[in-house]
């Protein structure tokens, strides 16, 4: 398994462990990130207009388009590193 790989998954883990619930936007990233991340671009239809966190999540995946994977990854590992420097927490990966 590669580095960043290994990086990655300590970084899933490390988000569901944040004591602060991150804001709407951030778990958007959040889940955008993770998505591009593992799956690669998004596929299937937009969730219609009364799946409001459905449609969230799919446009916030979209943004991501053509994002390679691994880029995702770091960008991943990044973020949850920022929300735990926030917290008072040593990052890891760095």
């Amino acid at each position: 398994m590669s580095d960043l790989q290994t990086q990655f998954e300590t970084a899933v883990v490390a988000s569901k462990q944040l004591t602060k619930r991150p804001d709407n936007d951030t778990m958007l990233k959040l889940y955008s990130l993770y998505k591009q991340a593992t799956v690669g671009d998004v596929a299937g239809k937009r969730p219609g207009f009364t799946d409001f966190v459905g449609r969230a999540k799919y446009d916030a995946w979209q943004k991501r388009k053509g994002t390679n994977q691994d880029t995702a990854k770091q960008e991943y590992i990044n973020l949850v590193n920022g929300l735990k420097e926030s917290e008072g927490s040593a990052g890891f990966g760095d």
